[in-house]
């Protein structure tokens, strides 16, 4: 696998650093929050859902919910197919949706609104990484770990037909591989 990248992006070290942060971040902005629930949003938030709730301090719970917008390509298609939606009722409750990435802004639009009618106390959005260059619709990010580069990256969730997730870094695919 290794061997498929151009180069590494970001390294193990900076994602924790990055996690760790974001959670102090989540912290204060949620410290009038009973409850705090983060939801990822499968499948490649897995690993950095977990790196984060190893550094939230407060009282949460994690729920997942799978979506798409890409099927089996590489770009999206515009449109949210909900896959696997809640487990428990998030009414009142401080939202924190968990992403790997975001791109085009319109899946974490979708999930915002979503949310919002399931009357969601308020929806925070939280992304190891972030694609300003790729934005298709305007969506605020609150913790970002990362603004990369319009380049096809990989590693630590983030795949390529299912590959590369667990990688513990994030890489840059060489175009060979995805072309």
């Amino acid at each position: 696998m290794h061997q498929d990248l151009e180069k590494i992006l970001i390294t193990e070290e900076e994602i924790k650093a990055a996690a760790k942060r974001m959670a102090e971040e989540i912290e204060r902005d949620c410290s009038d929050e009973d409850e705090i629930v983060l939801v990822g949003l499968l499948k490649g938030s897995v690993q950095f859902m977990a790196e984060l709730l190893k550094n939230i301090q407060k009282k949460c719970t994690i729920d997942f919910m799978c979506v798409s917008s890409y099927g089996k390509g590489t770009k999206t298609t515009g449109r949210v197919n909900i896959i696997k939606d809640l487990s428990e009722p998030i009414d009142d409750k401080c939202v924190i949706i968990v992403e790997d990435i975001i791109d085009s802004g319109r899946t974490l639009s979708f999930m915002k609104k979503y949310f919002s009618a399931k009357n969601a106390k308020s929806v925070r959005i939280c992304t190891l990484l972030n694609k300003p260059s790729r934005r298709e619709v305007e969506i605020d990010v609150d913790y970002v770990g990362f603004n990369v580069p319009d380049e096809f990256v990989v590693g630590y969730g983030l795949d390529y037909q299912e590959y590369y997730r667990n990688l513990p870094y994030i890489g840059v695919l060489k175009r060979e591989i995805y072309e």
